[in-house]
């Protein structure tokens, strides 16, 4: 069992034992009103970027649910590749409900990897809602690999990966590469996934992943014509900590389960167990929503009912397709357990994985 399934499964056991004083958090989350108030929801990104779109699609909802259905207001703080508007949050948030935060893989990231710009500890904040997404990496139709059942035939061709960077999200696939033994050449300089999406239609780049959404308009035609094949989803993962199929892909084999194709047996040790932490953070625990340290417990738990009651509203539900996709948003108890997911590393994983990328990429970070 890797460490980062140990933590995960510690943190759901927690959860369980918290539970057995749940039966008074409803009646503190009834003494909660915010009546005529304002909510302000810190996005440390742009306007009209995945997590902007993500918070002003679910701020109505939130609304609608949290007692006294205050205004929830988005405030986009961008900077710092995210760092900026999430250390101002940390300093200046204040725990009376009325403020909270949402961040993605590419805050989580530089946390993760102790950068030393970041003030901000997850450990401290209260999570309310995880939102999860997934992605699909696939080759040219022309290499004759026909699933990931043959991957093996692909062990000794040096393939190329456009990339945005090495510590972006991008780190992702980097390390996934790296545990399956691909050789791949990581080609930066990439301004989003859309520019490597092109590089390899070009024939510039000869692997590449898409998120979800973006495989399904863009790849999914490639594959129906035949120039493209999947080879494997990153997965999603189950309360427990398990990584499973993923729902929008429920035919294409996992990350564990192709590596298992490919090599026999199960993947295990830091480089694995480094793969997985950011894995978590960047897509099966991607987007959490989160009050300041210090929120009182009767108002953390009325933010958890209020995002229980909006996932589970039928005009969310009925429209939530392009911005959500498929997968189930962790709500209520199954917060905490993909919450650490998405915020915690094993620091022998993270020393691998600064010493990764400063022997192969010349990236340091302290």
């Amino acid at each position: 069992m890797t460490s980062l399934l140990r933590q995960v499964r510690t943190a759901v056991a927690s959860v369980a034992v918290a539970a057995s004083f749940a039966f008074a958090a409803p009646a503190m989350a009834q003494e909660v009103d915010f009546s005529g108030k304002n909510i302000e929801w810190t996005i440390p990104f742009s306007e009209g970027g995945g997590s902007d779109v993500w918070a002003r699609f679910l701020a109505p909802y939130l609304s609608r649910h949290l007692p006294g259905n205050p205004s929830v207001i988005i405030r986009n703080v961008p900077g710092g590749g995210s760092i900026t508007g999430t250390n101002e949050f940390a300093a200046r948030a204040r725990p009376n409900g009325l403020q909270l935060v949402g961040t993605s893989g590419s805050t989580q990231f530089p946390y993760l990897l102790g950068d030393p710009r970041v003030r901000y500890d997850y450990e401290v904040f209260e999570p309310v809602l995880v939102s999860p997404t997934g992605g699909v990496v696939y080759i040219p139709a022309s290499f004759g690999v026909e699933n990931a059942s043959e991957l093996g035939q692909l062990a000794d061709r040096e393939l190329v990966y456009a990339s945005q960077g090495a510590t972006s999200l991008d780190l992702v696939p980097m390390l996934a590469f790296e545990v399956m033994g691909l050789n791949v050449r990581h080609v930066f300089g990439m301004t989003g996934r859309g520019d490597g999406r092109l590089a390899f239609e070009r024939g510039e780049a000869t692997i590449d992943y898409q998120t979800s959404s973006a495989y399904l308009t863009n790849v999914q035609p490639l594959v129906d014509n035949g120039t493209v094949v999947p080879l494997f989803s990153w997965g999603v993962l189950d309360a427990q900590g398990n990584v499973q199929r993923d729902p929008s892909f429920p035919d294409i084999p996992h990350f564990v389960e192709a590596y298992e194709m490919m090599h026999g047996d199960a993947p295990s040790g830091l480089a694995f167990d480094a793969y997985m932490a950011f894995f978590g953070s960047g897509f099966a625990a991607q987007k959490p929503a989160m009050l300041p340290a210090g929120t009182p417990p009767e108002i953390v738990q009325a933010y958890r009912e209020a995002f229980a009651a909006a996932v589970a509203d039928p005009e969310l539900v009925a429209s939530a397709g392009e911005i959500l996709g498929d997968y189930e948003q962790a709500v209520g108890d199954d917060v905490a357990g993909l919450y650490r997911v998405a915020t915690t590393i094993d620091p022998e994983a993270r020393e691998w994985v600064q010493n990764y990328l400063r022997e192969n990429h010349n990236v340091t970070l302290n």
